[in-house]
């Protein structure tokens, strides 16, 4: 009944893996990820960066699965290893460093895992019997959960920290990659559960959404905003953590079986909000730990349960009356969301059922992972719109969107409610950006990781929305991380900048690299290799200069060896 087990992975000589394979478990699995604390230079440059792209990416994702002769059951449960591509006058300079979490301090003191995550349970004393194991039982009943921050990168004023899905957040100098002082949202927000994608307003505000796990009897989501810092509030040692509100709050339908979800889409006056049927059973998870079983299998997929699309008006911090559900479907990833002609429309990722999660367990990563790729729904770009003012004298089943650029529908059902049904936009991407400039307003561009027949990303894709037409950029044995949109200074069209997405490469013969695309034209402008371990990661940010001075802000006074331009890498 352990829940983690002895490393038995050896080199590829000892295991007679195929070259694929093994490549495969370098990228995903991170066992031998070797953080680089002090920068390193790119040395093999192609192409030309724009003089205007100054700043830092930052990134962070799972970078250590196995500690002393223990490992991990799954991909996502990693140990967070942050790392950053510096850009300064054209040269790319990187660093990595694990965040030194409680959780990475005390799992390394003891040369073993000892502190549990999502899919692995952990007990700090494997010899403890079972009279022992209900002692600590009652302290894991609702469970403190990790602060391995390993998900996203958010911003909060001047403060950037790094996020997962529990309440914990690690504040992080993105300069050095140090890891900072840990915060408990529970200090402000009764939330068990965050969700590690925020959104930001122009001006300064941070909203999120998080669980509130059997709150005085009650189980619901709550909306919670960051106001903006107070100018010279970081200088005084206050922070706008402190002045955290609750801005909303949403009763789940059940109790004791509250929505998983992942993000939340927001427009001008509005705030949209998925209860969808991929649900955390509460007393299977009291029990989880007494049971030698992981939170992970107490979260389960409700194919019979409808989702529930709840919609919140910012103006009044009120649900509005009119009730939305939808098919059954799970989703991770809100694309944007605006308001046109009395209707609110959102795009997101949509899957099937949960079965995502359960392909990137590590034992699912072996000989079968192409063929077992193919079990899972595909990730569909789908349009939703929703009627913001209902005709009460509409007829039942009548559709109630009158707009001409979509086929999605939203018909009338009795007692006010409306089912709506989605307009399929287009099947195999993932990890979805947009202009931010545009967020929560009209748009037209989708950046993303374009997925076929496997979770895990071989191109980037540009989707334009309007004509429904894309770009493509893809090339042999390169895996791409999520794509970020920076915008050019100054820019005016849309799409008027440039993609940077860190790859990684399966073949050990060819170093990863920081990719520059022309985000109108999907051309390579350039890229920059580094001879580095690189690891496939989640989320980041791009982090522009500001008012930088060329000549004060040299992060190396050891200048990088450049080699010269060449012609950018095949498309298709």
């Amino acid at each position: 009944m352990g829940s983690f087990h002895k490393d038995e992975t050896a080199l590829p000589s000892e295991r007679q893996v195929t070259l694929e394979l093994y490549s495969r478990r370098i990228a995903l699995e991170g066992f031998w990820k070797k953080e680089i604390a002090s920068m390193c230079i790119f040395s093999d440059y192609r192409g030309k960066i724009p003089a205007w792209l100054q700043g830092i990416l930052l990134r962070n994702g799972p970078g250590m699965h196995t500690v002393g002769e223990t490992r991990y059951n799954h991909w996502f449960d990693g140990l967070a290893l942050l790392h950053s591509f510096t850009i300064r006058d054209g040269e790319v300079y990187y660093r990595s460093k694990y965040l030194r979490s409680d959780t990475y301090t005390a799992n390394i003191e003891a040369n073993r895992i000892v502190v549990s995550e999502f899919g692995t349970m952990a007990y700090p004393d494997p010899c403890k019997n079972i009279f022992s194991k209900a002692f600590s039982y009652l302290s894991h009943t609702i469970p403190d959960f990790t602060d391995n921050c390993l998900i996203n990168i958010m911003r909060c004023g001047e403060d950037f920290y790094a996020t997962t899905e529990t309440s914990y957040i690690r504040r992080i100098n993105p300069q050095t990659l140090e890891t900072l002082e840990k915060v408990d949202f529970r200090k402000y927000v009764a939330v068990n559960l965050a969700t590690s994608h925020p959104h930001y307003d122009a001006a300064g505000n941070v909203l999120n959404v998080g669980t509130s796990i059997v709150d005085k009897g009650k189980t619901k989501y709550v909306i919670f905003k960051i106001p903006a810092p107070v100018p010279g509030g970081r200088k005084e040692g206050r922070s706008p953590l402190k002045d955290t509100e609750v801005f909303c709050s949403i009763a789940a339908h059940s109790l004791l079986s509250p929505s998983y979800y992942h993000s939340f889409g927001v427009t001008e006056n509005y705030i949209i909000f998925l209860e969808q049927p991929f649900k955390l059973d509460i007393l299977k998870m009291a029990t989880a730990y007494i049971r030698g079983v992981s939170w992970a299998s107490c979260l389960a997929f409700h194919g019979e349960d409808k989702t529930h699309i709840h919609i919140i008006d910012r103006r009044t911090r009120k649900p509005v009356p009119t009730k939305y559900h939808t098919d059954p479907m799970v989703v991770f990833h809100h694309v944007n969301a605006y308001e046109e002609d009395g209707c609110l429309l959102f795009d997101v990722i949509t899957y099937e059922d949960g079965s995502l999660y359960q392909l990137f367990y590590l034992a699912n990563l072996n000989e079968d992972f192409k063929e077992n790729s193919r079990l899972t729904s595909t990730p569909t770009l789908k349009r939703f719109v929703l009627p913001l003012h209902v005709d009460k004298n509409a007829e039942v089943g009548s559709n109630l969107i009158k707009l001409s650029s979509t086929t999605a529908r939203a018909l009338k059902e009795k007692d006010d409610q409306v089912y709506c049904q989605p307009e399929l936009l287009y099947e195999g991407l993932e990890l979805p950006h947009i202009n931010y400039a545009h967020n929560g307003q009209p748009y037209r561009y989708v950046f993303a990781a374009a997925v076929q027949w496997s979770p895990i990303p071989t191109k980037i894709i540009k989707y334009d929305i309007l004509t429904k037409s894309f770009l493509m950029w893809r090339e042999e044995h390169c895996w791409p991380a999520e794509p970020l949109f920076v915008p050019t200074p100054g820019a005016k069209d849309e799409d008027d900048g440039i993609i940077l997405s860190a790859i990684v490469s399966t073949d050990p013969q060819k170093s990863p690299f920081l990719l520059v695309l022309d985000a109108r034209t999907f051309t390579e402008l350039a890229r920059a290799s580094v001879d580095v371990e690189m690891h496939l990661d989640f989320h980041g940010l791009f982090i522009p200069d500001a008012g930088r001075d060329p000549g004060k802000q040299a992060p190396s006074q050891e200048a990088p060896a450049r080699a010269a331009a060449g012609r950018a890498a095949p498309r298709t």
